[in-house]
């Protein structure tokens, strides 16, 4: 198996090292999270003028069609910069367009998005131990419509969406549904996450929905998969972000005549992180490799649950282990380390935690389905 880049990555993942070392510096960060949004507008607009949102789509819908490739590296990217933008939630729900929507719906959505000049976010966790994939949200037909009845929970970055893809339940199975974020029925409840940017309960009753592909045929199934896949991604850059500091401030710092990152338990912590986020990257790229294969969706639901896994235990072990090699500064809120330190524990227990990973990854490897 070859995880090498090649040109086209490569060349997205240098012009999106670029932009995001020059725009999300430890200052802009800090005046984002206290902005009304908490979401960096101007970077996002960089992103799109340098053709970076665009990249991701589909050829046929104005993108260079890199996909899920180009979009790991994008979020890998993000994740080392911690910058505040809604890379993961806009981009996978425009791929589940692209994949499963309309012409029209394609055609409203992904040119838009493309530009940085409209974007959706998606709904997929709900309150209390709810698998993703079996939601209790419900949508009825109604004539040509669908109506979605139930209560969305920690929906990312809600400000500036115009829609919002919803997965229910239906008769045939669950479906994906495109929701106006201004339609009647519909609510937000805005709340400050862990790592200070802005999500919403999103309540919906009778709210009108239209369907993104055929409710039962998998379009809900392929979401949760690919956003798993990219929270493994921006995991992978978050937890390679904080080694950076660690080891940088290792270096400087000294105790006892020399450099803390000569004792030998301190290089110790850090080969368990560099060994973790090795084991992250590879879990990442074997998953978007078999994502490249959809005539095996079971090997590519079994590669997603492996890389998400990781990204989650392993994750978190590193901003745990860097959090603390930098003693007292590394909760200051003055040194950047401590922005990884909340996306990891946010990234952690997004979509279930390890163990509802583990259950599911369980199920699967057993033959049966996954379990809610």
């Amino acid at each position: 198996m070859d995880f090498s880049l090649g040109e086209e990555l490569e060349a997205v993942r240098d012009l999106a090292r670029e932009i995001f070392t020059d725009r999300a510096t430890p200052e802009r960060l800090r005046e984002v999270e206290t902005s009304p949004t908490r979401v960096d507008t101007r970077l996002w607009t960089d992103l799109a003028s340098a053709g970076l949102l665009g990249a991701v789509l589909p050829e046929q819908d104005g993108g260079a069609g890199l996909g899920m490739p180009g979009l790991c590296v994008l979020l890998e990217e993000q994740g080392r910069r911690v910058a505040p933008v809604p890379l993961w939630p806009a981009l996978t729900g425009g791929l589940a367009v692209a994949a499963h929507g309309t012409a029209r719906q394609r055609a409203e959505l992904l040119p838009d998005l493309a530009a940085g000049e409209g974007r959706p976010t998606v709904a997929l966790e709900e309150f209390g131990p709810a698998d993703p994939l079996t939601p209790r949200t419900t949508a009825v037909a109604d004539g040509a419509h669908w109506r979605l009845t139930g209560t969305k929970a920690v929906v990312p970055s809600p400000a500036g969406a115009r829609h919002v893809l919803v997965t229910a339940t239906t008769a045939t199975g669950p479906g994906l549904f495109l929701v106006a974020s201004d339609a009647p029925g519909v609510t937000w409840e805005h709340a400050e996450t862990t790592s200070h940017d802005l999500s919403a309960h999103l309540t919906l009753d009778g709210a009108p929905g239209e369907p993104v592909g055929t409710p039962g045929d998998g379009a809900v199934a392929a979401l949760v998969r690919d956003s798993f896949v990219a929270l493994a991604a921006v995991q992978a850059g978050v937890a390679d972000g904080a080694l950076r500091y660690a080891a940088d401030h290792l270096r400087e710092r000294h105790q006892f005549g020399r450099p803390l990152a000569t004792f030998q338990a301190v290089q110790h912590q850090l080969a368990d992180c560099y060994i973790d986020i090795e084991a992250m990257r590879v879990t990442l790229w074997q998953a978007v490799d078999a994502l490249a294969e959809p005539c095996d969706a079971e090997d590519a639901d079994r590669a997603a649950l492996v890389a998400k896994w990781w990204a989650t235990e392993g994750g978190l072990n590193t901003v745990h282990r860097v959090q603390h090699v930098h003693g007292g500064i590394g909760v200051d809120t003055d040194y950047p380390v401590h922005r990884h330190f909340l996306w990891g524990k946010q990234i952690s227990t997004t979509l279930g935690g390890a163990g509802a990973d583990l259950e599911r990854l369980g199920t699967l490897l057993t033959g049966g389905a996954v379990a809610p």
